[in-house]
């Protein structure tokens, strides 16, 4: 769905993004992750030419950006910035119909898509009269993916969506994130710093330093077939944490005997994470057992993948 071939970026003689390439699949979600001023927001602003790149050629289904009207290209792409980004002296209701009154919908083609998204984000429509700065940063943070998904565009960018909130917004918004169904056809880049939120949205990850792509991978590429020293120390930290989120059941059954496997009444999908299953069994002291057997079958399972 997108194509970046060799672009490159410079401010002031500095090069933020330097002759980097890849691609992003259809219906996926492709996360660029670095720490600040490694070029990973510079090469997402370049894809909708909130930058325009000094060289090279971004593509998207098939069509080089630059070949089309910037009005046209944007109205194409969804976008959700940092803090929200939404107008101060717009009521909420504005804010989600801004690109719907730029296209000429219709006021009850509007008003229906509004009421679904925010049903779907679990908004209260109550909301829709009030400003930005008279709610949560957690709500704002949905009315931004609100406005970013209003018109269903094919694409959606998204930079630090999730930096301001605290941790445990974070994890309800990353749930929700997950299982919204509006964001199951999109192709979606996500720029972060944050670990753990790459680890746990992405189906795979494009590592920054410099201006330069490190490695791209799944996160389990990236945790145990790191390219270099670099990949390996970037998640030494979280590498425990994250081996058991990056670990499904479906991948420890082989550890597991035939009365052990989760389909023998634990109520748990296949493609649950380790971590998840974990924190659900640690809730009832009467699966103790399962406990145990869970986390012997990965500690095996993390040995194969090592090596």
């Amino acid at each position: 769905m997108i194509k970046v071939e060799s672009i490159t970026k410079s401010f002031d003689e500095r090069i933020a993004v330097d002759h980097i390439s890849f691609e992003a699949n259809d219906q996926e979600i492709l996360v660029l992750l670095g720490t600040s001023g490694c070029g990973k927001t510079t090469t997402l602003k370049m894809i909708n030419r909130l930058i325009e790149a000094d060289s090279g050629d971004i593509w998207i289904d098939g069509e080089n950006i630059r070949d089309k009207p910037l009005e046209q290209l944007r109205m194409h792409i969804g976008f959700v910035m940092q803090h929200a980004g939404l107008f101060p002296h717009y009521t909420i209701r504005q804010n989600i119909a801004v690109v719907p009154e730029l296209l000429k919908w219709n006021k009850k083609d509007i008003q229906k898509r509004t009421e679904e998204l925010l049903h779907k984000l679990h908004l209260p429509e109550e909301l829709l009269s009030r400003f930005p700065q008279e709610l949560s940063g957690g709500q704002q943070q949905r009315v931004g993916i609100a406005r970013a998904l209003i018109a269903d565009t094919p694409i959606l960018l998204m930079d630090e969506p999730f930096g301001a909130l605290d941790n445990i917004t974070k994890a309800d918004i990353h749930s929700e994130f997950k299982s919204l169904e509006e964001l199951k056809n999109k192709t979606i880049i996500l720029v972060t710093h944050d670990v753990q939120e790459a680890f746990e949205l992405g189906h795979r990850i494009c590592l920054m330093d410099k201006g330069k792509i490190v490695q791209i991978g799944t996160p389990k590429e990236m945790l145990y077939r790191p390219e270099n020293d670099f990949v390996r120390n970037f998640f030494a930290e979280n590498r425990l944490l994250l081996e058991y989120k990056v670990a499904t059941l479906e991948n420890i059954r082989p550890f597991l005997s035939e009365g052990q496997k989760p389909e023998t009444g634990w109520n748990m999908t296949e493609n649950l994470s380790v971590w998840d299953a974990l924190q659900k069994l640690s809730a009832d002291h009467q699966n103790n057992d399962r406990y145990e057997t869970l986390t012997m079958a990965f500690n095996q399972y993390r040995k194969m993948e090592i090596g």
